[in-house]
């Protein structure tokens, strides 16, 4: 039986590099470099729109002058009430959230059964897609007045009603990346764990949690920035005054409820538009260095 010719010999087919490949590589590079052209953009717009503020004002009274009056003549451009509402209530919320985020990853991952465990997935990725506009609703109307008669305060419109919903927003996005950093941990970590007469208790505690850090970490970065961003919460439920906090029931006012609030009514080109640019600019480096900083732990983590 004489030899196939090389032309009628049947095309061997490539498991890897193909066609296909080379289009999806492309199509995932495009949309990474479409995705970054963009960030760019937004920086650059950022940036020219602005740093005309500083022709104005120093940044010395940007940082640390208490007095936002952006429609006086002279314009009072201080942030340091906005810069201190806006971690203040980052800062509270992560308090209030954080424990009960990383304590109901552990039970999901490590301790529930698997159909109550697929039950609180399901949950918490639907608490991920609840409006922001609805918790702020019920900040105002429920939360805001039963603060007002319980704790005897003039207004329920504060840090800690805006602090307590931000806190809803952040338990959905911390507990289900930490319970996906817990499942992540090998089997047979546990299995070694267990054979040297751990209890349960001590192999999360000890071997379980120790190995998932640097994901839990990443999470719970991740979850502050969520709350660093958050507009329709902190515009609805924290009262709005641009004051320093010094109590828990006093109203603040964030960088981002007052870009929502004041941007729509702010002459184009006018120092106080220039201004609420520049809060922009500011909220933009304080989230990437927050994305940084998590890059850095979950890089740090895989090299270990």
């Amino acid at each position: 039986m004489s030899a196939l010719t090389k032309a009628e010999r049947p095309a061997k087919k490539q498991a890897f590099g193909g066609r296909g490949d080379r289009i999806m590589s492309r199509t995932v590079f495009c949309v990474a470099v479409t995705g970054i052209i963009v960030l760019i953009f937004i920086l650059g717009f950022l940036i020219a729109n602005g740093l005309p503020v500083l022709k104005t004002v120093s940044l010395k009274e940007i940082f640390f002058s208490r007095d936002w009056y952006p429609t006086e003549e002279p314009p009072a451009l201080g942030m340091a009430a906005l810069i201190a509402g806006t971690l203040a209530a980052t800062l509270l919320s992560s308090i209030i959230a954080i424990p009960a985020a990383l304590a109901l990853a552990v039970f999901t991952a490590e301790i529930a059964p698997r159909k109550l465990r697929n039950f609180f997935k399901v949950l918490l990725e639907m608490l991920g897609f609840l409006p922001s506009i609805v918790l702020g609703f019920i900040g105002m109307m429920l939360i805001a007045p039963w603060m007002q008669d319980t704790l005897g305060i003039a207004s329920g419109l504060n840090l800690l009603n805006a602090s307590i919903l931000l806190g809803f927003l952040i338990i959905p996005v911390v507990a289900s990346l930490s319970d996906e950093a817990l499942a992540a941990v090998p089997l047979e970590l546990r299995d070694a764990s267990y054979a040297l007469g751990a209890t349960r208790m001590e192999t999360i505690q000890k071997v379980v949690f120790p190995s998932a850090l640097p994901g839990i970490i990443a999470s719970v970065l991740l979850g502050v920035m969520r709350a660093l961003g958050e507009t329709m919460v902190v515009l609805m439920a924290a009262g709005g005054a641009a004051i320093i906090p010094t109590l828990f029931t006093e109203p603040v006012r964030p960088l981002t409820s007052t870009i929502a609030a004041e941007m729509g009514e702010t002459p184009v080109g006018s120092v106080h538009y220039y201004a609420l640019f520049f809060a922009g600019l500011i909220l933009l480096v304080m989230t990437l260095m927050i994305n940084l900083a998590s890059l850095y732990i979950e890089k740090r983590g895989t090299k270990r």
